[in-house]
Protein backbone atom coordinates (compact mmCIF):
# COMPACT_ATOMS: atom_id res chain seq x y z
CA UNK A 1 0.00 0.00 0.00
CA UNK A 2 1.32 3.43 -0.92
CA UNK A 3 1.33 6.06 1.81
CA UNK A 4 1.90 9.81 1.58
CA UNK A 5 4.47 10.99 4.10
CA UNK A 6 5.09 14.61 5.09
CA UNK A 7 8.73 15.14 6.06
CA UNK A 8 10.34 18.26 7.53
CA UNK A 9 13.95 19.09 6.69
CA UNK A 10 16.32 21.48 8.42
CA UNK A 11 20.00 22.38 8.39
CA UNK A 12 22.20 25.10 9.84
CA UNK A 13 25.74 23.83 9.27
CA UNK A 14 28.03 23.66 6.26
CA UNK A 15 29.10 20.13 5.33
CA UNK A 16 30.91 18.25 2.58
CA UNK A 17 27.76 18.87 0.49
CA UNK A 18 28.00 22.66 0.92
CA UNK A 19 25.99 25.23 2.88
CA UNK A 20 22.67 24.37 4.60
CA UNK A 21 20.57 24.70 1.42
CA UNK A 22 22.89 22.22 -0.33
CA UNK A 23 22.42 19.82 2.61
CA UNK A 24 18.65 19.99 2.07
CA UNK A 25 19.02 19.31 -1.66
CA UNK A 26 21.26 16.30 -0.91
CA UNK A 27 18.75 14.95 1.63
CA UNK A 28 15.86 15.41 -0.83
CA UNK A 29 17.82 13.42 -3.44
CA UNK A 30 18.46 10.62 -0.92
CA UNK A 31 14.83 10.59 0.29
CA UNK A 32 13.84 10.08 -3.35
CA UNK A 33 15.32 6.58 -3.11
CA UNK A 34 12.64 5.73 -0.50
CA UNK A 35 9.71 6.35 -2.85
CA UNK A 36 8.59 9.22 -5.06
CA UNK A 37 9.03 12.82 -3.94
CA UNK A 38 5.88 14.52 -5.24
CA UNK A 39 6.28 18.01 -3.75
CA UNK A 40 9.03 20.11 -2.16
CA UNK A 41 8.39 23.45 -0.47
CA UNK A 42 10.45 26.59 -0.83
CA UNK A 43 13.43 26.88 1.51
CA UNK A 44 12.76 29.08 4.55
CA UNK A 45 15.37 30.87 6.63
CA UNK A 46 14.41 30.58 10.30
CA UNK A 47 15.91 31.59 13.62
CA UNK A 48 16.82 28.75 15.99
CA UNK A 49 14.26 27.82 18.66
CA UNK A 50 15.21 26.75 22.20
CA UNK A 51 19.00 26.66 21.90
CA UNK A 52 19.47 30.08 20.25
CA UNK A 53 23.30 30.39 20.29
CA UNK A 54 23.72 28.80 16.86
CA UNK A 55 23.36 29.77 13.19
CA UNK A 56 19.96 30.31 11.59
CA UNK A 57 18.34 27.30 9.94
CA UNK A 58 17.17 26.58 6.44
CA UNK A 59 13.90 24.62 6.64
CA UNK A 60 11.68 22.92 4.09
CA UNK A 61 9.06 20.20 3.79
CA UNK A 62 8.39 17.52 1.23
CA UNK A 63 5.76 14.93 0.38
CA UNK A 64 6.85 11.38 -0.35
CA UNK A 65 4.80 8.55 -1.82
CA UNK A 66 6.25 5.40 -0.29
CA UNK A 67 5.56 1.72 0.25
CA UNK A 68 7.46 1.84 3.56
CA UNK A 69 5.56 1.56 6.81
CA UNK A 70 6.05 4.47 9.26
CA UNK A 71 8.73 2.90 11.51
CA UNK A 72 10.69 1.63 8.50
CA UNK A 73 10.53 5.09 6.92
CA UNK A 74 11.72 6.75 10.13
CA UNK A 75 14.64 4.32 10.35
CA UNK A 76 15.54 5.10 6.73
CA UNK A 77 15.43 8.85 7.45
CA UNK A 78 17.75 8.38 10.45
CA UNK A 79 20.11 6.36 8.22
CA UNK A 80 20.20 9.29 5.77
CA UNK A 81 21.00 11.68 8.63
CA UNK A 82 23.83 9.45 9.81
CA UNK A 83 25.21 8.97 6.29
CA UNK A 84 25.22 12.75 5.84
CA UNK A 85 27.15 13.28 9.08
CA UNK A 86 24.59 13.74 11.85
CA UNK A 87 24.92 11.53 14.90
CA UNK A 88 21.85 12.18 17.07
CA UNK A 89 23.33 10.09 19.92
CA UNK A 90 26.34 12.38 20.39
CA UNK A 91 24.90 15.84 19.75
CA UNK A 92 22.80 18.29 21.78
CA UNK A 93 19.13 17.67 21.02
CA UNK A 94 18.34 21.19 19.76
CA UNK A 95 21.89 22.05 18.72
CA UNK A 96 23.41 22.79 15.31
CA UNK A 97 23.09 20.04 12.72
CA UNK A 98 24.04 19.18 9.17
CA UNK A 99 20.62 17.68 8.54
CA UNK A 100 17.45 17.10 10.52
CA UNK A 101 14.71 14.91 9.05
CA UNK A 102 11.42 14.62 10.90
CA UNK A 103 8.52 12.41 9.87
CA UNK A 104 5.49 14.64 10.51
CA UNK A 105 2.46 12.85 9.09
CA UNK A 106 1.72 9.71 7.12
CA UNK A 107 -1.85 9.71 5.87
CA UNK A 108 -4.06 8.69 8.83
CA UNK A 109 -1.33 6.71 10.62
CA UNK A 110 -1.12 7.10 14.39
CA UNK A 111 1.93 5.46 15.93
CA UNK A 112 3.07 5.50 19.56
CA UNK A 113 6.22 3.46 20.11
CA UNK A 114 9.54 4.15 21.86
CA UNK A 115 11.01 4.62 18.37
CA UNK A 116 8.36 6.80 16.73
CA UNK A 117 5.46 9.04 17.64
CA UNK A 118 3.25 9.90 14.68
CA UNK A 119 1.91 12.46 14.02
CA UNK A 120 5.03 14.32 15.15
CA UNK A 121 4.15 15.53 18.67
CA UNK A 122 5.55 19.08 18.29
CA UNK A 123 4.59 19.87 14.71
CA UNK A 124 1.48 21.85 15.70
CA UNK A 125 3.62 24.32 17.70
CA UNK A 126 6.32 24.90 15.08
CA UNK A 127 5.88 27.65 12.49
CA UNK A 128 9.14 26.54 10.82
CA UNK A 129 7.45 23.17 10.16
CA UNK A 130 3.92 24.32 9.35
CA UNK A 131 4.80 27.16 6.95
CA UNK A 132 6.66 24.98 4.44
CA UNK A 133 4.17 22.13 4.84
CA UNK A 134 1.21 24.45 4.28
CA UNK A 135 2.84 25.64 1.06
CA UNK A 136 2.74 22.12 -0.44
CA UNK A 137 -0.10 20.38 1.46
CA UNK A 138 -2.47 22.92 3.05
CA UNK A 139 -5.34 20.41 3.18
CA UNK A 140 -3.38 17.51 4.71
CA UNK A 141 -5.25 16.39 7.83
CA UNK A 142 -3.71 15.86 11.26
CA UNK A 143 -5.21 12.45 12.14
CA UNK A 144 -5.71 13.26 15.83
CA UNK A 145 -6.93 16.88 15.84
CA UNK A 146 -8.61 16.51 12.41
CA UNK A 147 -7.37 20.03 11.54
CA UNK A 148 -5.67 20.76 8.24
CA UNK A 149 -2.05 21.88 8.36
CA UNK A 150 -3.24 25.29 7.12
CA UNK A 151 -5.60 25.52 10.11
CA UNK A 152 -2.78 24.50 12.47
CA UNK A 153 -0.60 27.26 11.02
CA UNK A 154 -3.40 29.84 11.36
CA UNK A 155 -3.87 28.90 15.03
CA UNK A 156 -0.27 29.80 15.95
CA UNK A 157 0.25 33.11 17.76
Amino acid sequence: MTLTAAIALGSNLTSQFGPPDANLREAIKRIGALGQVIAVSSFYGTAPVGFTQQPDFVNAALLLLTMLEPVALMRALLEIELAMGRDRANAPSKGPRIIDLDLLLMDDCIVETPELTLPHPAMSERRFVLEPLTEIAPDMIHPITRHTVAELLQSLP
